[in-house]
């Protein structure tokens, strides 16, 4: 019994510095600036990343520098297409599961955690329709050149799997479409979300694995 508590307590202690590490490991990597002499414009293109202390996201004009998002994101896909008629959309990347098992923070398990962190090739986009954000704790305004705006958009769009798959959102107003991509403890939905504002050119951290780590460069 003594040598199991022993073999428990070792375990327990290697899983702590496991996480303690991958902590550690997220926070240098955010604090490490890519694109290190980007600086926004006066003017151009404003969007906005969201962010609900947990999951970050990218929220953008549906017609903005030639790019017209209603034909990817179409109202019927909506359970109210009155919702299509908001002027912004907003785009998250994830886990499968995780996003369709876990409509509230009551439904979070931990083998739902544990699952996606191991790593899944069943990812999803989430697409939401709104109005243009108020800029504040939750919505963090930049603004891009136009040709910086393709690039990230170009960048979104290449997420969505084509021929993919449809699924209903939590409200009248989202929905979710299968994604490219393999989402694990390394590339999470901040990490994508990081990855598209790095590719678009702007200054962001090397790897943004947590919400912090994207929004303290906004």
């Amino acid at each position: 019994m003594a040598a199991l508590k022993r073999i428990a307590k070792g375990v327990a202690a290697a899983i702590l510095l496991l996480l303690a590490g991958y902590a550690a490991a997220g926070l240098i990597g955010g604090a490490i600036p890519a694109n290190r002499d980007w600086r926004p414009p006066a003017r151009g293109v404003t969007v906005y990343v969201e962010s609900n202390g947990v999951h970050t996201g990218i929220v953008v004009p549906k017609l903005a520098a030639g790019i017209d998002w209603r034909p990817r994101v179409p109202a019927g896909d909506l359970a109210d297409p009155r919702y299509a008629r908001l002027d912004h959309v907003a785009f998250g990347w994830g886990e499968r599961a995780f996003y369709l098992e876990t409509a509230t923070w009551a439904d979070v398990k931990a083998r739902t955690i544990l699952a996606a962190a191991i790593g899944s090739d069943a990812t999803l986009v989430h697409v939401e329709h709104l109005p243009r954000p108020t800029p504040g704790t939750d919505f963090r305004a930049i603004v891009l050149r136009p040709e910086e705006y393709r690039a990230l958009a170009a960048y979104i769009a290449a997420t969505f799997r084509p021929g993919g798959t449809r699924h209903r959102g939590y409200g009248r107003s989202d929905v979710f479409y299968e994604a490219r991509g393999r989402y694990d403890a390394v590339r999470t939905c901040n990490a994508w979300t990081g990855d598209a504002l790095r590719r678009a050119g702007l200054r962001v951290g090397a790897w943004t694995p947590f919400p912090v780590t994207v929004l303290r460069w906004f």
